[in-house]
């Protein structure tokens, strides 16, 4: 066995090939694009986190230089809730085939660099940026991977729970459909702020899309103030991210709610892009953005991707006004017969609570675990 730090050409792609490895008899596997897991490892893509801390990867090949497993550690730089500097160890893309031996050797190696890097604690596996991707273990699920989600096999969990990861999030994920609806009491709700003059919900348009971009970051920059981890961010950034998610994101699908000019909240859901993405077999060319553009008709899923309100609009009905406004746009999307929401985590009871009443159905489960690291 040869465990070797990932730099060349040649070493990136053996990091992709173990998926083939572990998930190769798996027909609920999807691989993820492998251009969206390089920009995670790109400082010029990925650029805050890389300022803010480093990160390494590693591949195990086997005596015929097969890759069998890999992993990768980060850390970044933060402030606690007192204001002081800490440093926060991250390990993910974990893979590795059923072999407890070599999972050791993943484990040691990445837990030893953390270790040197001084870090307080290990959040795992997660990703070296944002929560909504790649985030997360698999404990259960009822169907196949969405766009970005992670998946995992079921001793995995064993794995990690061995080397002392205790639970720190329990993520969840449901799923509706229009025939679970339950539309004659969310009608009834959400008729008051829908009905209430001072406020408006509308949906987003990429012919104003400078415009849009500024409104979603007044809002994240206020409603998620109070996260761990938060940071600010900057409306060129949003401009960019929506723009590029715009040939999976009807406009229909992104609602905004404003109490007279002031944004106030918002609903972004893309199309379920998985659906497509299990034939390209994690490589996106020109043929493969073709056949995309060609059969994106088809998907019959959307994914709810971010639910904010701004803190001193919530519980007022602002919540049910984006739901019904993304029901009305779907009564005109007749190939869509579901909607995925998924990243809802155990600290929002209000949020699971409403899902619940919703109709919606738990499809899935992710556990994000922490393992403390005692100073020296």
């Amino acid at each position: 066995m040869k465990l070797t730090l990932v730099q060349s050409k040649s070493e990136i792609l053996a990091f992709h090939q173990v998926l083939d490895r572990v998930y190769g008899n798996d027909s609920q596997f999807i691989h993820p694009l492998r251009t969206d897991v390089e920009e995670v490892f790109d400082p010029v893509k990925n650029p805050v986190p890389h300022k803010e801390g480093r990160c390494q990867r590693w591949v195990l090949l086997d005596a015929q230089d097969q890759p069998v497993g890999r992993v990768a550690a980060f850390y970044r730089d933060k402030k606690d809730a007192e204001g002081l500097s800490v440093r926060r160890g991250g390990l993910g893309f974990f893979e590795c085939i059923n072999d407890e031996r070599l999972a050791t050797e993943l484990f040691d190696t990445a837990e030893q660099w953390l270790s040197e890097q001084k870090v307080c604690s290990i959040d795992a596996p997660i990703n070296f940026g944002d929560r909504d991707s790649f985030w997360g273990l698999l404990i259960s699920a009822k169907t196949y991977p969405s766009y970005r989600e992670s998946y995992n096999p079921p001793y995995y969990q064993a794995w990690f729970e061995k080397r002392g990861y205790a639970v720190e999030i329990e993520q969840t994920t449901y799923e509706i459909t229009q025939a679970t609806f339950n539309f004659d009491r969310f009608s009834a709700i959400a008729s008051r702020a829908m009905s209430n003059p001072d406020y408006r919900f509308e949906y987003f348009k990429y012919s104003e899309l400078e415009a849009y971009a500024g409104y979603f970051a007044e809002v994240y920059n206020l409603g998620w103030a109070h996260h761990e981890d938060f940071k600010p961010i900057q409306a060129a950034d949003v401009y960019k991210r929506l723009k590029s998610i715009k040939p999976a994101m009807p406009e229909k699908l992104a609602i905004f709610a404003f109490a007279g000019d002031r944004p106030i909240g918002f609903f972004v859901a893309i199309l379920e892009v998985n659906q497509i993405f299990k034939d390209f077999k994690g490589t996106m060319n020109a043929w493969n953005g073709l056949r995309f553009l060609w059969k994106k008709g088809n998907i019959d899923k959307a994914k709810g991707i971010v639910f904010g309100i701004i803190p001193e609009y919530q519980n007022k009905g602002i919540e049910t006004g984006l739901i019904m406004r993304c029901y009305e746009a779907v009564q005109h999307m007749p190939q869509l017969i579901s909607m995925e929401l998924a990243w809802i985590g155990d600290f929002n009871p209000k949020m699971l609570s409403m899902l619940q009443s919703l109709g919606a159905e738990l499809t899935k489960v992710h556990h994000t675990y922490r393992k403390e690291i005692p100073s020296k």
